[in-house]
């Protein structure tokens, strides 16, 4: 079907007072409703398909959306067929010592004692309220933004659709981001199609998804707006309300070293598929792993092993581990977060 067509048909089923208005684009909201200013639709738009459509009727039953202005929106945008191919393979199915290179880094410890530096007042509140370090909040911004240097290209709607739509193996997980998104825009009064971030829809300095953004973004410099995108403070204010909502226990430790003797550790590795602890810290040493971390013995706790430069590394990771995987579900990325904080938190001399 042409875009032409599809427009004169889409036209056809509104009420005639609308259908001159029916590519109109949405800048802002105001009181819940979009302007009309004229926007043209794009060739092989998202609206073209059955599939957007139904979705677009069903949206819009759920929560009030205007359908028109649903119509419009995806009728000025496209699906992006490389983020298949990229979301196929993703830095976290790097071996460990190579996972650690992209983040560890000079400049990223660096830029990340100057951020420090410059934000220690919120970064210092937002440790009082909620209990989460100041190096963690720090690393998560850099392991995942270099606070703020890269937070992606692609229109957010874009990718969510692409996925969405072009992505069955986990088509439900983002049609309910979709769904999320288009809400957050609404509450937020902004354009959604002109909102940008990574290839899997995360958005802002924290790479917040839209559930995350509208369920834990936090306005922690009371202007008024919870701005991930501009505001490095609401960034801090929201990664820390994440963490302490995912479960974050002030004071406890996150991971350690660790050796491991005779064949008893061997079954502790098959049991953290979803990394959270199942064993106690105690169990883990009776059964020959060694480590340093002062924990008690009925502490949680779980053995990684992870492929290091000369053979594998050790690590007993805590709670605290696994929330920070609560955040993005791989060990390489709580320990690349761990371990850059620690760097950072030793630049500044902390």
């Amino acid at each position: 079907m042409t875009t032409a067509r599809a427009i004169l048909l889409l036209a056809a089923t509104l009420p005639a007072a609308h259908a001159a208005e029916t590519m109109a684009p949405v800048i802002t909201w105001s009181e819940s409703r979009p302007d009309t200013t004229a926007r043209a639709a794009v060739a092989g738009s998202l609206v073209e398909r059955a599939e957007v459509q139904g979705f677009i009727q069903a949206v819009a039953a759920r929560h009030g959306l205007d359908r028109r202005w649903l119509y419009q929106v995806f009728g000025a945008a496209q699906t992006r067929p490389e983020i298949i191919a990229t979301i196929s393979k993703p830095a976290e199915s790097k071996p460990w010592h190579a996972y650690r290179r992209i983040f560890l880094t000079e400049k990223r410890i660096g830029d990340g004692a100057a951020f420090w530096r410059q934000h220690a007042a919120a970064l210092a509140q937002a440790e009082r309220q909620y209990g989460v370090p100041a190096e963690i909040i720090v690393a998560i911004l850099g392991v995942e933004t270099a606070y703020g240097e890269n937070t992606g290209g692609y229109r957010v709607l874009e990718a969510l659709a692409t996925l969405a739509f072009d992505y069955p193996k986990r088509a439900d997980f983002f049609r309910k981001e979709l769904e999320q998104f288009l809400l957050l825009a609404r509450e937020e009064g902004i354009d959604p199609l002109s909102l940008k971030g990574s290839y899997a829809g995360a958005m802002g300095l924290a790479q917040f998804m839209p559930s995350s953004y509208r369920h834990y973004a936090v306005d922690f410099d009371g202007d008024g707006h919870r701005d991930l995108w501009r505001n490095p403070v609401d960034a801090i204010g929201s990664i820390a309300n994440y963490l302490a909502r995912n479960g974050w226990r002030n004071g406890e430790g996150v991971t350690a070293p660790a050796t491991v003797a005779g064949p008893g550790y061997r079954d502790l590795l098959s049991a953290y598929s979803d990394l959270k602890p199942r064993y106690s810290y105690g169990q883990l040493r009776r059964l020959g792993v060694d480590s340093g971390a002062r924990a008690a013995d009925r502490a949680p706790a779980l053995l990684l092993e992870l492929a290091g430069e000369t053979g594998p590394e050790y690590w007993v990771g805590f709670h605290n581990f696994y929330v920070i995987t609560r955040y993005n579900r791989s060990p390489l990325y709580a320990m690349a977060a761990y371990q850059l904080g620690q760097e950072i938190r030793q630049r500044i001399g902390g």
